[in-house]
């Protein structure tokens, strides 16, 4: 098993991160599902972007992961059009639950023919049963094997519009209505009894709107999408990743000195760029330009944060409230439980382990000031709890050990030896 070891640290410096898991994954997406060549520069090399590679190369897809170099990566698609191929063998997603739910929606536009998804064990147990109702009632044929809205899937198509109402508990559900409606022969009226993480909705209808598709928005509570619509192949640059850059603006708030974080557009439509307010609620000192963020020295306090935007940043910010001096309710983040793990128990359960005083709620955490202290813990196989994990370390007497840190590749394969580069004593052990 391999571990994280993290050991008390001050930080400073500064460091440039990666591209966008959710950007490069969307682009991935529109590009195979458009006529023609697009070109993705700066993409995360993670292995949820190679899952999703893997996949839209199984539909048809021609994409090619080496036509740049090291310091300007560029991957070059050329698309399907929309009319995906029959794979010759069932899709595997690995642990990407985006690439699963948004090749889900593009799958349904098949001509004739069957695809079968299925994932990793933690993917078998992520429900996306809004998502296949929905599908349906567009005029697909979506079902899960085992009849429980789990993994495995199986589509054979065809969607061709219509009405739907559907229940957004994960904004990647109607991400990918969105996606694959426009191709669609008739128009697609989709109602929304329901819609959690709206930046990631942002995300996508930015990408609808540089690609120049048609489509009404009734203020995130219907969308009307005009069928028979084309996307056309683009050049892109990936937005360096708010997501990632999470744990490094939480490590600094804790435990830095003037820490500049570069690269991280506040423009961009990434819903974790919250994290900045989050911190600044609880007193970090945080200055932001064109192209960087620099967190600066101050001592923390608790806050009221309501995070239904940002499931992701729950682990973190359960983190850095254990080293506030109040209080801390981290609310209204449901979703967090239907992720890789169960981020609420499963960080109220690590963290009581170096001592946190924290409580579950329905839906979310509310954490008490504590001395924390060294200790092992366990990953579970989630990226965003081991990267979490190993913040406590930084700040601890004791060293933290963290289980199970090869997770961390599913989206930042560099995160130990970036985060060594602004001084965190982190080391990894196979």
């Amino acid at each position: 098993m391999t571990q994280l070891i993290a050991e008390k640290s001050q930080l400073s410096g500064q460091v440039r991160m990666p591209g966008s898991k959710s950007h490069t994954i969307r682009a991935i997406t529109f590009a195979s599902l458009a006529k023609g060549r697009s070109a993705i520069r700066s993409p995360l090399d993670s292995l949820d972007a190679q899952s999703a590679v893997g996949c839209f190369r199984s539909l048809g897809a021609k994409i090619d992961t080496e036509a740049g170099d090291a310091k300007n990566p560029i991957w070059t698609v050329e698309g399907f059009d929309a009319k995906p191929q029959v794979p010759d063998d069932v899709i595997d997603v690995g642990n990407s639950g985006t690439s699963l739910r948004l090749a889900l929606g593009a799958a349904s536009l098949i001509e004739r023919g069957t695809v079968v998804f299925t994932g990793d064990h933690q993917i078998r147990r992520r429900p996306a049963g809004p998502l296949i109702k929905s599908l349906n009632d567009l005029g697909a044929k979506v079902w899960s094997t085992r009849e429980n809205n789990l993994p495995p899937y199986v589509v054979c198509g065809k969607l061709s519009g219509g009405k739907t109402q559907l229940e957004a508990v994960s904004s990647q559900y109607l991400s990918s209505l969105l996606i694959c409606c426009p191709p669609a022969e008739g128009e697609s009226d989709i109602t929304l009894s329901l819609l959690n993480e709206k930046p990631y909705v942002e995300m996508t209808l930015g990408w609808l709107d540089r690609l120049g598709v048609q489509y009404e928005n009734e203020e995130f509570r219907r969308f009307r999408i005009p069928g028979g619509q084309r996307y056309t192949g683009f050049d892109c640059r990936v937005p360096a990743d708010f997501s990632s850059a999470t744990f490094f603006l939480c490590a600094a708030a804790m435990a830095g000195q003037d820490v500049k974080i570069i690269g991280l557009d506040m423009n961009d439509t990434q819903g974790d760029k919250a994290v900045v307010d989050y911190l600044r609620q609880i007193g970090a000192e945080i200055f932001v330009s064109d192209d960087a963020i620099v967190v600066g020295k101050k001592t923390l306090h608790g806050a009221e944060i309501d995070m239904n935007a940002t499931p992701d940043a729950l682990p973190a910010m359960a983190v850095t409230a254990c080293f506030a001096d109040g209080p801390t309710k981290l609310y209204n983040v449901p979703q967090a439980r239907i992720k890789e793990t169960d981020r609420i128990a499963v960080m109220a359960a690590e963290l009581s382990k170096l001592g946190a005083r924290i409580r579950e709620l329905p839906d979310g955490l509310e954490v008490e000031p504590a001395r924390l202290h060294g200790g092992t813990v366990e990953g579970h196989a989630d990226h965003r709890i081991v990267m979490a994990m190993s913040l406590a370390g930084l700040l601890t007497d004791e060293p933290v050990v963290v289980n199970g840190a090869q997770a961390a590749a599913v989206t930042f394969p560099d995160y130990a030896d970036l985060m060594r580069a602004i001084g965190a004593k982190i080391h990894v052990v196979e």
